[in-house]
């Protein structure tokens, strides 16, 4: 079976190379286009091309799918497989060929671009890997396999996302198997219980001391990559990659820092929310010792 492939970021990878290394043969990988990053908004590629043209894989990066599907026609695959694209497949191309999807939620919820950080936001104790069949509506095909996975007490957006890909992988290379065996079975979502998910904006990561300690630890785990969450501290914009709830009590008022040498503690509406790892612009990603050794405060109160 000829596999094209449609992914772009990380968990796509992941996904591509376990596929590569059970001796599927993929015959080129679609991805989203170069963009502007940085300060000085240098056009980059998506990590996944540098991966696979290392592997000889032709890489397509059609901007609209729809203008290119004479180029979709030339290509010569069985099936598509879809896994963190980003972006929704026109029905001129599923009408191609078929295409399946791995989508990192139990559907029918959290269907969308962001269930990962959903999950981790809503503070769910679980979650899982969903391997459907695409159509044209959002994450609303028919599904082949699910798994549920528990969500760790302190795991966060990367490790969460890794865990999945490698779930993921496993059910997708089944349901291959199954497909070319003649032995798939389908099973049709429940819409009633659809629920979808927002993209997530760069405001999204600003901390609200006025929720509580275990809203803002989960919005540090969610968006621990990007956005990367964040408050203003006087003039200062200081980023947290890392934060865990303090069990502790004080008389100290909602956003206001704590006194303490070695701890980078502030004040919620519920209790202390301890940062563990974070950054102030212009400066370095630090633990939290060595960031109050350096940082001199001009204000303590968010």
């Amino acid at each position: 079976m000829k596999v094209l492939f449609f992914g772009t970021p990380r968990f796509a990878e992941i996904i591509l190379k376990g596929m590569l290394d059970a001796n599927i043969e993929v015959v080129g990988v679609v991805c989203q286009s170069d963009k502007p990053a940085g300060r000085g908004k240098k056009m980059v590629s998506p990590k996944i091309v540098e991966f696979a043209k290392a592997k000889g894989l032709p890489v397509y990066q059609f901007e609209k799918l729809s203008q290119h599907i004479e180029d979709f026609m030339q290509i010569d695959y069985d099936l598509g497989v879809t896994a963190s694209y980003g972006k929704i497949l026109p029905k001129t191309l599923l009408d191609l060929k078929p295409i399946i999807n791995v989508h990192p939620s139990m559907l029918p919820k959290y269907r969308g671009a962001t269930p990962i950080q959903t999950a981790l936001l809503n503070g769910d104790n679980v979650t899982g890997v969903t391997v459907m069949k695409t159509e044209v509506g959002m994450d609303d095909g028919d599904i082949f396999v699910q798994e549920e996975v528990e969500i760790l007490p302190e795991e966060d957006y990367v490790s969460l996302l890794d865990r999945l890909a490698e779930i993921g992988l496993k059910l997708l290379l089944q349901t291959l198997k199954n497909l070319e065996n003649g032995m798939a079975e389908r099973t049709p979502q429940d819409n009633k219980k659809a629920t979808f998910v927002k993209l997530i904006q760069k405001e999204d990561g600003l901390l609200d001391f006025n929720k509580s300690a275990r809203e803002l630890t989960n919005k540090v785990r969610a968006f621990c990559e990007s956005p990367v969450a964040f408050f203003n501290l006087g003039e200062d914009r200081i980023k947290v990659y890392k934060a865990r709830v303090e069990n502790m009590n004080t008389s100290a008022n909602v956003g206001q820092v704590i006194p303490d040498n070695k701890r980078f503690l502030l004040q919620t509406a519920d209790g202390v929310f301890e940062i563990l790892e974070c950054q102030v612009a212009g400066g370095k990603r630090l633990q939290a010792r060595d960031f109050l050794n350096g940082y001199r405060f001009k204000v303590v109160q968010v």
